[in-house]
C-alpha cells in the first residue's frame, strides 16, 4: 500500500478520515500497520501491503480458495491469448486513452484477470475483493506501480465519495447476497460524468435449465476443499463426455448443456491442458458459491434508470452487460 491510496480511503462504517498507526515499510510501500478512524476509532489492519476492512473468513471463502489455487489461469499474460482483454474492452466499450491517469475501481478483482487489462491503460487501479483472492491479485500484478489492492465489502466501500472516474464489476455481482444493493452501493463512489460497467449471468428459461442450478442446493453446502477434490477427479470425465456429445449432428449443442461441466472446446483458443484447467475452474465457480443470482435485461435496465444513469446500454458479451454514465441528479 502506498500513501496515494491512503488519500482516498475512508472508514467504511462512518466515512471518517483514517489515520495510519504503527506502520512498517518496505521501500516506499506500507507493508503493515493499523488504519484508525479519527473520531470513532474503528481499526483496520494493513497486512501484507493490503488494507483489510472485512473479516478474514466470510461468505466468499470459496472465491479466495478458487483464485489462490487458479491464481493466473485466466490472465492473458499466462494463457497467451487475449481472452480477458477482448471481453473487457467489448463489455465496457471504454478507451485506454480516456482511462490514462484516472482512478478506476475494480469490484471483485479475484486474482486480477480484468485488473491486468485495465492497468495497461496506465490508470490508477484499485482492485477490491471481499475474499483473500486479493493476495493472489497482488502477487500476480505487483509489478504495476499503478496497482492498489484492498480487501473490502461492496456494501461498505472504504473510499471517499466520487473518488473514481470509472467503476466496473465483471462476473461478480450475481454472487453477492443482494445484487441490486451491490450495484447501488457502488454508485456514490463514481464521479459525476464517470462511467460504470457491470455484468451478470442472464436469467433465461434456457439458462435456468442448466444442471448447475439443480446441483447447487447440494454442492454449495459441501466443504469447498472436498468439493474441489471431487471435481478434480470427475471434471476430466465430464469434459470428455461433453466434447463427445457436441459432435452429434443437430443435437450436439443441446446435449452438451446437460453435462455439468464448463466446456470451452471450440469456443476459446485453449490447449488441451488449458481446456481442462478452465473447465475445473469454472465448474467449481458454478457449484461452490453461496449465492448465484442471475438477472434479466428488464430488471437491470430498471436499476440503471432508477439510478438516473445516462447513455444506458444493455448488451451481451459472455454475460448480460450494462453500461452507463453518472448524471449530476
Amino acid at each position: 500500500m502506498n500513501q496515494e491510496l491512503l488519500e482516498i480511503l475512508k472508514c467504511p462504517k462512518t466515512g471518517e478520515n483514517l489515520l495510519l498507526e504503527n506502520p512498517s515499510y518496505e521501500g516506499n510501500l506500507i507493508k503493515s500497520g493499523i488504519l484508525v478512524s479519527e473520531q470513532s476509532k474503528n481499526k483496520y489492519e494493513i497486512n501484507n501491503f493490503i488494507p483489510r476492512f472485512v473479516p478474514i473468513s466470510n461468505y466468499a471463502d470459496n472465491f479466495g480458495f478458487q483464485w489462490n489455487h487458479f491464481s493466473n489461469t485466466q490472465l492473458d499474460s499466462n494463457s497467451g491469448h487475449p481472452i480477458s482483454s477482448n471481453r473487457f474492452w467489448k463489455a465496457t466499450e471504454w478507451k485506454p486513452e480516456e482511462m490514462k491517469g484516472k482512478w478506476i475501481l475494480d469490484i471483485g478483482c479475484g486474482s486480477g484477470r480484468f485488473a491486468e487489462i485495465a492497468l495497461s491503460s496506465e490508470c490508477n487501479l484499485v482492485a477490491l475483493d471481499y475474499s483473500n483472492a486479493v493476495d493472489a491479485c497482488l502477487k500476480n500484478l505487483k509489478h504495476y506501480p499503478n496497482l492498489h489492492v484492498v480487501q473490502g465489502n461492496v456494501y461498505e466501500l472504504p473510499f471517499k465519495k466520487e473518488a473514481f472516474s470509472f467503476v466496473y464489476s465483471l462476473g461478480v455481482l450475481q454472487h453477492t447476497p443482494d445484487v441490486k444493493k451491490s450495484f447501488f452501493c457502488s454508485l456514490p463512489y463514481l464521479k459525476v460524468g464517470g462511467m460504470i460497467s457491470v455484468d451478470f449471468y442472464e436469467k433465461t428459461w434456457k439458462a435456468l435449465l442448466l444442471p448447475k442450478f439443480w446441483l447447487r442446493p447440494i454442492t454449495k453446502r459441501i466443504n469447498k476443499s472436498s468439493l474441489f477434490n471431487f471435481l478434480q477427479k470427475i471434471v476430466p470425465i465430464l469434459l470428455s463426455i461433453s466434447i463427445f456429445l457436441e459432435k452429434i449432428h443437430f443435437l450436439g449443442s443441446l446435449l452438451k448443456r446437460t453435462v455439468p461441466v464448463a466446456n470451452y472446446h471450440g469456443i476459446l483458443p485453449l490447449s488441451k491442458e488449458q481446456l481442462y484447467e478452465w473447465a475445473l475452474l469454472d465448474t467449481f465457480d458454478w457449484l461452490s458459491p453461496e449465492y448465484d443470482n442471475p438477472q434479466d435485461e428488464n430488471t437491470v435496465r430498471s436499476w440503471f434508470e432508477e439510478a438516473g444513469l445516462l447513455n444506458i446500454k444493455i448488451h451481451r458479451v459472455s454475460h448480460l452487460v450494462a453500461n452507463g454514465i453518472k448524471s449530476d441528479k
